[in-house]
């Protein structure tokens, strides 16, 4: 007869809460860059950005809410003496963060949408506060119904034309998102391997983020924020500039799923160097 733990619900419970922080943090990532596809076909791309980076700012703040969870999960399987299953348990949350980049890619064009309502309504009204009430009440809650809309069979097509941006760019956006996605996890599961130095260990985050971010807000950021201007000046088509965030996000996708490669070896190596500092 198998004896199922009493605590068995909770586990599968935390490990669901962590899922879904983590697909809610990449989602709301993903659907930032439609900020600025909205910012260029409104004309107001000062607000664009501060929308952009009101929602960038959410979703790498939220990110750090995940370091007690998690810890919580290693505690939680290491006295219940299933520590083995710790590599399993954060496979599945780095799947949901690429099932949300997945998500979020085919909401863009629902996204582009919303956001052009929401700087409309924010010219309007001049208030953060009250454009974000306006989405909760019942005319938000209709728009948001009116302006789904999936992908068009034709923007996917377009993707077959000139990207905007070169495939180092693209790949340095992989690699960092990869860094991001994967440095939390990884430096605290980098403690379970090596737990006489775990707080060393888990602090190393910071450190990977870091160079995560600097690669994001150097190379990323000015290519689109160049590129923002010259769709205003004419000189960038806006189709163009829209399969410009289309592959942006699908590097991001693409470095969700390298974390999942990563995962182990950069553990190893957070583990190893912990030893060290």
């Amino acid at each position: 007869m198998t004896v199922i733990p009493a605590n068995a619900a909770a586990v599968d419970s935390q490990l669901l809460i962590i899922c879904l922080l983590t697909a809610a943090i990449n989602l709301i990532g993903t659907l930032a860059y439609a900020a600025r596809i909205a910012g260029v076909r409104t004309g107001r791309i000062a607000m664009s950005f501060a929308l952009f980076n009101i929602l960038v700012l959410v979703s790498r703040t939220s990110n750090s809410f995940l370091g007690p969870f998690l810890a919580k999960r290693i505690e939680t399987r290491i006295a219940s003496g299933g520590g083995e299953a710790l590599y399993g348990d954060f496979q599945m949350v780095l799947g949901s963060a690429s099932l949300a980049v997945a998500l979020g890619i085919v909401l863009v064009p629902t996204g582009q949408r919303l956001f052009v309502r929401a700087i409309g309504h924010f010219k309007q009204h001049r208030s953060t506060v009250r454009m974000i009430l306006h989405s909760a009440s019942p005319e938000g809650l209709r728009s948001i119904r009116e302006a789904a809309a999936p992908p068009r069979l034709g923007q996917l097509r377009e993707l077959a034309k000139p990207r905007g941006v070169g495939w180092g760019v693209l790949a340095a956006n992989c690699l960092a998102q990869a860094l991001i996605t994967v440095g939390v996890i990884a430096s605290l599961y980098a403690g379970y391997l090596n737990p006489e130095y775990r707080v060393t260990a888990s602090q190393l985050s910071a450190v990977i983020n870091g160079v995560a971010t600097i690669l994001l807000f150097a190379l990323i950021d000015p290519q689109l924020s160049v590129m923002t201007d010259d769709v205003v000046d004419g000189r960038v088509s806006e189709p163009l500039f829209r399969r410009t965030i289309v592959w942006i996000s699908f590097s991001r996708l693409a470095g969700t799923l390298l974390a999942q490669v990563l995962f182990l070896p950069a553990a190893q190596l957070v583990a190893a160097i912990a030893n060290h500092v």
